[in-house]
This record gives C-alpha cells, sequence and structure tokens, in this order.
C-alpha cells in the first residue's frame, strides 16, 4: 500500500498515475477532499482509499502495517500568502507529525519541499544540508519548507529512508485548478486562446530585462520519474534538489508555449502585482551532483519537448494525466 498525500492536487494526482502505470494500484489518497474542483485529478484512477488529511494520522494508526511507503506532497502552497498561522498548520506541524509517524512504523518517506527555501539565491542553489540553516526565504511558503528541512535533519530519530525534495518551477498537466499560482505555460494557454496574446511580468530588477526573469522550469513526468526512483533506491538519504539543472526565462516558456498552438507569438509586459514584487525571484538553477551522485541517471525533458507535449496532448483537449 502506497500513500499519497495532496493526492488531488497538481503534483499528487500525477503521482498517483505515475504509480498506476508501474503497477502499483493499492493506493491510498490523503487531501481535502472538499475542493471538488480538484477531485477530477483522480477521476479514473485505481485507489484503495480516499483519506481526508485531518482524519489520516488516526487512519495511519490502525492501518500502518500495510503501508510500504509515504509520498508527503500535500502542502499550502501560495508564495503570496502572508498568514504564517497557516503555513505552520499545514507544512510545518502536519510535516513533523508525518516525520514522526513514519519513525513510528518504520514507513520510509519521500517530502515534498521547495526551491523557495533558497530566496534570493543569494547563496547559490546548493542542497549541501551545511547550508540549510543560512538560508533566508522570501515568503512564509519558503519559511514553512526551509524550517521543516532545518528540522528534519537535526532528529536524532529518522525514518530508516527519508527524502526532502526542493521542487523548483513545475509545469505540466493536471493543474487546472490552480488559479493564480498555475504555472506560465498554462497562463499563456489561457490567454493566448482568449486573446490571441500573452502578458508577462515586468522586470523590476536592473539586472534583468523584461521577460529575461530566469527559473529552472521541470516537467511533472520528470519529477515522479524521480519520486519512483526514490522509492525503489531507499538509500542516501538526505535533502536533494529537484530541477533540471538548466535556468530558462520566461521568455523562452511563452515562446515555446505560442510555437506548440503553431500561432505568431505577441507578448506584452505588466508590472509584477506588489503583494509579490518584493519577494519575487528573479534566477532559480537547481545544482543536480547530488542527485545524480546516488545513481539517477535519466536525462530531464527539454523545455521545447515539455512544453510541446503538455500543450498538445493536454491544454488543447482539455485532459488529464
Amino acid at each position: 500500500m502506497i500513500i499519497v498525500t495532496g493526492a488531488a492536487g497538481f503534483i499528487g494526482s500525477c503521482m498517483v498515475s505515475r504509480l498506476n502505470a508501474d503497477g502499483f494500484n493499492d493506493v491510498v489518497v490523503v487531501d481535502n477532499f472538499s475542493e471538488e474542483r480538484k477531485l477530477i485529478n483522480l477521476k479514473g484512477k485505481h485507489l484503495r482509499e480516499y483519506v481526508d488529511r485531518h482524519e489520516f494520522f488516526d487512519w495511519l494508526d490502525q492501518h500502518h502495517e500495510q503501508v510500504e511507503f509515504i509520498f508527503h506532497l500535500g502542502a499550502r502552497t501560495d508564495t503570496a500568502e502572508q498568514d504564517k498561522a497557516i503555513f505552520d498548520l499545514l507544512n510545518l506541524n502536519y510535516s513533523k507529525q508525518m516525520w514522526q509517524a513514519c519513525v513510528r512504523y518504520h514507513i520510509p518517506l519521500v517530502y515534498a519541499s521547495s526551491a523557495a527555501t533558497y530566496g534570493s539565491g543569494s547563496l547559490g542553489y546548493s542542497d549541501d544540508e551545511v547550508l540549510l540553516p543560512l538560508l533566508r526565504p522570501l515568503n512564509p511558503y519558503g519559511d514553512s519548507k526551509n524550517d521543516f528541512d532545518n528540522w528534519a535533519v537535526q532528529q536524532e530519530e529518522k525514518p530508516f529512508f527519508w527524502a526532502g525534495l526542493k521542487f523548483f518551477n513545475v509545469y505540466g498537466p493536471n493543474e487546472y485548478h490552480k488559479g493564480r499560482m498555475a504555472s506560465v505555460i498554462f497562463h499563456t494557454f489561457q490567454q493566448v486562446q482568449r486573446t490571441g496574446s500573452m502578458e508577462l511580468f515586468r522586470s523590476h530588477n536592473p539586472d534583468f530585462a523584461d521577460g529575461e526573469q530566469k527559473r529552472d522550469f521541470i516537467y511533472v513526468r520528470d519529477l515522479v520519474d524521480v519520486c519512483m526512483f526514490l522509492m525503489h533506491h531507499r538509500r542516501n538519504s538526505g535533502i536533494y534538489n529537484l530541477g533540471t539543472g538548466e535556468a530558462r526565462t520566461f521568455l523562452d516558456l511563452a515562446l515555446n508555449t505560442f510555437a506548440a498552438l503553431d500561432k505568431t507569438a505577441d507578448i506584452k509586459f505588466k508590472d509584477t502585482p506588489e503583494d509579490i514584487r518584493d519577494t519575487y525571484q528573479y534566477f532559480t538553477q537547481a545544482d543536480m551532483q547530488k542527485l545524480r551522485s546516488i545513481g539517477y541517471t535519466r536525462p530531464f525533458t527539454r523545455l521545447e519537448d515539455g512544453i510541446a507535449e503538455y500543450v498538445r496532448d493536454f491544454l488543447v483537449p482539455g485532459a488529464y494525466l
């Protein structure tokens, strides 16, 4: 039995799809299932049981002997949210409880951290755990992820295998429900279909031209490949970056989305919203040496190829993974 938290969300539902594709059908999904707009992400999947996130630990007390692995992917991910109490509850303390349960019941754990922990990137993007206490995220979301990473590595009692994955900018199918927090590719597709053009955020940093802000964009299929590798590997516990190792511009994203739609690019710029302007990351690029060093050898999907598949196979037909 495999547990996936955040299973009705973007990454969680893609994780469930990959598990099913690899023959794992005894999957228990954990989430807040009152959000009906996300439930379609799980339609048609082979599932053992739905468990509400607030009832999960009571459920685990009763069923832990059957559980082989936990992917803890559920979190509040709104980078504009400023209420620290929400992140303490849903990201930090819930994750501590998950960790302690995995220790108690000897269950291996992979959990979602974030590249938001790197803040402005002034210390670079190395996943060396020595650097964790020095990182200064730019928002409460990043703080919550970094606080848990720091807490985890300091614990004397750990699951016999665990990995915290610092997700960089993830894109791909099943993010229809994410609204403002969906990928630039999703928003480009939506705007082009409505208006024929796309508005990107203007740069408010003199070191970057408009549209030349760079992020490490990883296709969700690659992300779940790494998760599956770690489920089978179960050695070399620790914190790992999960990006491609190559930063690309937002212009690259938009231009490739227009190309996938066979449309002429028409890109304009608008001011970055004030509520995220001061905490906006202008550059991220994962150092991927650590994951490679433990034996992960698969290449990551080229941005051009990932966008083409995402747009043509999922966004245009409105399909789900």
